[in-house]
């Protein structure tokens, strides 16, 4: 009878115990951005996100978390329960933020699960625009410091760093072309196409749907080789001889401390994900460039990441001491 007993108690406390609850995930799943609607950004995370329903069985939500040139939206990333119900794509600003003196965030504060996409800079103008070339843009710059004005992110954000090294990298001072803050490349195109800045510094893919409208053109794409969405824009180095590169990247994380097992289910997912035909033929319809790295390697590749832009932000004055 006692034995009877002492095996009830062990399946009533059984019933109680972490191990009788379902496996992750119960319930949905949040997913930050911290970048607006309508951009590159936002679109890779939502066709990953609904992927990402697909293979684990519960709704995956995308919240727009903009502001502070990204860092709002990589410290709710950041912040979140490690429990793996708050997850979020980051991008290429976690490897500067800090250099920039914006936050003390780093990619050592999160769990990398996985890359998913890398893109280089290009230079767009106005269709309206009487540059034709990059040669005639860079031209009237040098003849003109300070009229020209671009936008893309926030001030110190990817796009910045892009026009700012470009025109360092070419002689010319980096702050030749003032540089208006926005929360993405979508309402900087807007801006574009309105007459309202001269330039945006941003990828092919995100600058497409004003390129593809007639509203915008793209001049130079700030990589080693052309891209395939247009092949008739010239590189840097071919237009105007300026050996500058720089891109973007995108990845999916979860706060420090992820559970093993969650961390383990999440990097096979979007390794499934990011070799699936439906991401694949995503992706290369918006123009899109595909990378994949994933836990670990993730990992190192944000690092590497950030020291090179740390390398990149104080040869071009933007260096600033990191908020305790």
């Amino acid at each position: 009878m006692r034995k009877h007993r002492l095996l009830g108690w062990a399946l009533a406390l059984c019933a109680f115990s972490p191990l009788a609850y379902a496996d992750w995930p119960e319930r949905p799943i949040t997913m930050y951005v911290a970048w607006g609607a309508g951009g590159g950004t936002d679109a890779t995370a939502r066709i990953i996100a609904s992927l990402l329903e697909k293979e684990l069985g519960q709704p995956v939500n995308v919240v727009n978390r903009t502001g502070g040139n990204g860092v709002v939206g990589h410290a709710a990333i950041a912040k979140a329960r490690p429990d793996g119900y708050t997850l979020g794509m980051l991008t290429v600003e976690i490897a500067m933020m800090k250099h920039l003196g914006l936050t003390s965030l780093s990619p050592a504060d999160y769990t990398p699960l996985g890359l998913m996409n890398v893109d280089p800079a290009a230079v767009s103008v106005s269709a309206s625009s009487s540059y034709k070339t990059m040669g005639d843009l860079m031209e009237a710059i040098k003849a003109n410091p300070g009229k020209l004005k671009a936008s893309g992110t926030g001030q110190g954000g990817i796009w910045h760093i892009a026009i700012a090294g470009m025109l360092k990298t070419a002689g010319l001072d980096p702050a030749a072309v003032p540089f208006v803050p926005s929360n993405g490349a979508a309402p900087a195109m807007l801006e574009l196409a309105s007459g309202g800045i001269d330039i945006v510094p941003t990828s092919l893919p995100e600058a497409r749907p004003m390129i593809d409208a007639g509203k915008a053109k793209p001049l130079a794409v700030m990589a080693d080789k052309r891209e395939v969405l247009y092949p008739d824009v010239p590189t840097l180095k071919e237009s105007i001889g300026v050996d500058w590169k720089i891109g973007v990247w995108r990845g999916i994380a979860g706060p420090k401390g992820l559970p093993d097992d969650v961390t383990k289910r999440m990097v096979q997912a979007l390794d499934k994900i990011n070799h699936s035909k439906e991401y694949q033929d995503f992706m290369k319809q918006r123009g899109f460039g595909i990378g994949w790295a994933g836990g670990a390697e993730y990992g190192t590749f944000m690092q590497r990441s950030m020291d090179d832009f740390g390398q990149v932000i104080s040869a071009i004055g933007m260096a600033r001491p990191a908020p305790q």
